[in-house]
């Protein structure tokens, strides 16, 4: 089984700003598609048994897909798609909205972000987001990484604020999205010592070298155990990111460097995302 744990749609005009599609384009070589055709998606997904959905709720900086644009989507597809709902900590009835999107939509996870919705991780309004999350039994997939708007906030970015998240909510599942980059190295050593945080490889391989650098690190701290599969489509695919994942020691060839082996990578890539998240559908 094949599960991509980080996938994204949304319309534009309607669901990005033009602020944050414009710094999308400056910050990027290679220009995504900013209106994802729901058929376009559905074909990306061919090459994965399962994928996650993510509505998101980020208006401080410019995105906001909401749970109902993606739950409907995936009501059209149950036996493959999973709906991950977001609400904003900074606002009210965040806590009631994600209750709704479980109860009532039928999403299986939450999707929140620090950097992109301006607050601290600790932030007493984000804990009572955390708390309900545990309640409803759900994960968190947390963008706890840099970013490319110009107002998303670094200083709340890193991989380790999470700890103190960590340790107050010892049950909560949590999966720190594109292994934290660029602090790696913090993701890598949190999700060492705490046994219910993760990370997701989505969005790393088109930077090859830092790629190569952080897979060989995962292997020496022994946490490949605990790296999910991921694409960020339409950022990438998931037939690319698996055929990159196979190219990861690409630069290393013929060279006495060691390599990331071949049963590692297909470990990553067949991991039951579902059962280690403990997501039932």
């Amino acid at each position: 089984m094949i599960i991509d744990c980080h996938t994204h749609v949304w319309q534009y005009p309607g669901h990005l700003s033009e602020t944050f599609v414009q710094e999308a384009s400056l910050m990027r070589k290679t220009p995504i598609n900013m209106n994802i055709d729901l058929a376009d998606h559905w074909k990306a997904m061919g090459p994965v048994d399962r994928a996650f959905v993510f509505a998101i709720k980020f208006a401080h900086s410019g995105m906001v897909v909401p749970n109902e644009y993606v739950a409907d989507y995936v009501k059209q597809h149950p036996e493959k798609l999973i709906g991950v709902a977001s609400v904003d900590p900074t606002e009210k009835g965040a806590v009631e909205e994600l209750e709704r999107a479980v109860q009532d939509l039928g999403m299986k996870a939450l999707k929140l972000s620090s950097i992109y919705q301006n607050f601290h991780p600790c932030d007493e309004r984000a804990m009572a987001v955390y708390e309900k999350a545990c309640q409803l039994r759900i994960p968190l997939i947390v963008h706890q990484a840099t970013t490319f708007p110009r107002n998303a906030p670094l200083k709340y970015a890193n991989p380790v604020l999470m700890e103190d998240v960590a340790l107050k909510f010892p049950d909560l599942k949590i999966v720190l999205a594109h292994l934290g980059h660029p602090w790696e190295r913090e993701a890598i050593v949190l999700i060492r010592k705490q046994p219910n945080v993760y990370a997701d490889l989505s969005a790393l391989y088109y930077r090859s070298w830092q790629f190569y650098n952080s897979m060989l690190l995962c292997v020496e701290y022994d946490v490949t155990h605990k790296l999910l599969f991921g694409s960020d489509y339409p950022v990438t695919t998931p037939q690319d990111s698996i055929d990159n994942l196979h190219r990861v020691n690409r630069h290393v060839i013929d060279t006495p460097l060691p390599k990331v082996s071949k049963d590692v990578i297909e470990e990553i890539i067949h991991r039951d995302t579902l059962s280690v998240l403990g997501i039932e559908t």
